[in-house]
């Protein structure tokens, strides 16, 4: 099994990493590899399906373990720091992780491959370096979720065990992950060598992010700036994407926020079943510091640490390097406000593409008014006390776009309106729906049904539940990989109507419903 690495982060100077290969595991055993992502990055020879042979199984599983290091490898750990829930913490990295090398894909895009769970390095804090089965499992749903919605986010190429434990609250099985990302650099990294007052490790961060990331930064007139303005912009679009399917990351700590405007560190990670805009479930997040609706204040804050650590490349008059970073601090909230409006709009049907001036306009205005009204009526109006479904309530709104006196209108209606205790506010707010509907868009070919199908791809039927997430993890605890796999395959196509996964959409029944999520270090 070979991979084409190019690897350049490893050639940066030494002080960004150490040196370290995987620890070899115990009896290693391929539990699934990502045989799509498998061909996008160029492996060979090909792997054809995600559960190969036994012969296939035992050298990959050697592979993602870590027993076998490929040929041209190039193993690390890198450092970092950050704030953990505001929290300074000067010297972080990679505790539990090994980025074998990079490859550029099939497509061009050049991605690391990292093995997480990997054994002790020499950042490892006093940990076991090493990852237990559940938490594998869960960054392997939820990465894989995520990058089907579009959504952009590390990846998993496979998941092995180890055929050791760990030792967390009680004995787990071991496993890794061999996770793929368009890089690790974070803000932490960034944050690691600004506190140490090297500059020049910081201009080698900016020089290298550029390269490999925003290449267009390289021609703008202020190199540096332009790097700052694009690494904003993807933050604010990331975090609206998140929320616009109920996602709440719950450890957005600023070594876990990739440069890359990725979705990384899924740790205690969770989507809402009913909404509730306050909803954390995160067993160390105490104070409700990433809940879902505070998510782009965290995203601002820690974009202002980013900030600070390029002041000394923004300008060398302080003044001039503070206003410009200001300035490109006070976009991110119009940023994030134009591309979660732009989402939500288009959740609700409405084609129109409004730029950031447009936000302010009276349709946007307007537009916002009734994103925000139907919120509230899932907070406050949700059957069973709690806020209606997130996922359904705008996967069934994709069924009212049609005709409202057609049969099928009638039984989507129905089945909508079933998603709420009280139904006055809810027919109010759907005939100011229909209202703006009708002023959407002029005649078009489709019609209404138009209409609906750009609904449809763009509001999911199925996302990785957490009780779903949690059967699949408990049965493989008991070496059954069933459900593991059946959540994998439903997720991997989650705007089609899946008649025959309706188990797959449906909420939590009360003896379900999962509240809090762990870290798994």
């Amino acid at each position: 099994m070979t991979f084409k690495f190019d690897n350049s982060y490893a050639h940066l100077p030494e002080r960004f990493f150490a040196h370290q290969n995987p620890v070899p595991v115990r009896a290693p055993r391929l539990v699934r590899v990502n045989a799509r992502l498998a061909a996008l990055l160029g492996v060979e020879p090909a792997i054809t399906t995600d559960h190969p042979s036994a012969e296939v199984a035992a050298r990959l599983a050697a592979i993602f373990a870590g027993n076998t290091v490929p040929e041209g490898a190039e193993p690390i750990a890198a450092v970092y720091a950050g704030h953990q829930f505001g929290q300074w913490v000067p010297r972080l990295g990679d505790g539990r992780a090994v980025l074998l090398g990079e490859v550029i894909g099939r497509d061009g895009i050049r991605r690391d491959i990292q093995l997480k769970g990997a054994g002790r390095t020499p950042f490892s804090r006093g940990g076991d370096g090493r990852a237990a089965l559940g938490p594998v499992l869960r960054e392997y749903i939820v990465s894989e979720a995520m990058a089907a919605l579009g959504i952009p986010s590390t990846r998993a190429l496979a998941a092995v065990l180890t055929g050791e434990e760990v030792l967390r609250e009680v004995p787990l099985p071991g496993a890794i992950l061999t996770r793929v990302a368009r890089s690790h650099v974070r803000i932490g990294t960034f944050q690691y060598f600004a506190a140490n007052g090297d500059t020049e490790a910081v201009r080698v961060l900016v020089d290298y992010v550029i390269r490999h990331l925003y290449p267009d930064a390289a021609h703008a007139a202020a190199p540096v700036r332009a790097m700052l303005d694009h690494v904003i912009a993807a933050q604010a679009k990331l975090v609206a994407q998140w929320m616009s399917v109920g996602f709440i990351h719950g450890v957005m700590n600023t070594d876990n926020m990739s440069i890359a405007g990725e979705t990384i560190d899924f740790g205690p990670c969770a989507f809402m079943d009913g909404f509730n805009p306050a909803a954390v479930f995160s067993a160390i997040d105490e104070m409700g510091r990433y809940a879902w609706g505070y998510q782009p204040t965290i995203t601002h804050w820690n974009l202002a640490r980013f900030c600070q650590t390029l002041l000394p490349l923004l300008s060398e008059n302080g003044r001039d390097a503070q206003e410009s970073a200001q300035e490109a601090l006070d976009a991110f909230p119009v940023l994030f406000e134009t591309a979660w409006l732009g989402i939500m709009r288009a959740k609700l049907g409405f084609a129109e593409v409004l730029t950031s001036a447009g936000i302010e306009s009276e349709t946007g205005a307007a537009d916002r008014s009734l994103v925000k009204d139907l919120l509230k009526i899932m907070t406050n109006h949700g059957r069973d006390d709690s806020g209606a479904d997130f996922t359904l309530t705008f996967r069934w709104l994709s069924e009212l776009a049609i005709n409202v006196g057609d049969e099928e209108a009638q039984a989507a209606e129905t089945r909508f309106m079933g998603l709420f205790a009280e139904q006055e506010p809810v027919t109010s707010w759907l005939a100011r729906w229909r209202q703006r509907l009708s002023q959407a868009e002029g005649p078009m070919p489709g019609g209404d049904n138009m209409r609906q199908e750009r609904m449809r791809a763009i509001n999911p039927t199925i996302i990785p539940r957490n009780h779903l997430i949690q059967e699949a993890i408990s049965a493989a605890l008991e070496e059954d990989f069933a459900p593991f796999d059946a959540l994998v395959d439903a997720l991997a196509n989650p705007f089609v109507s899946q008649s025959a996964n309706a188990y797959f959409m449906a909420p939590p029944r009360p003896e379900q419903v999962v509240t809090q999520t762990f870290c798994g270090t």
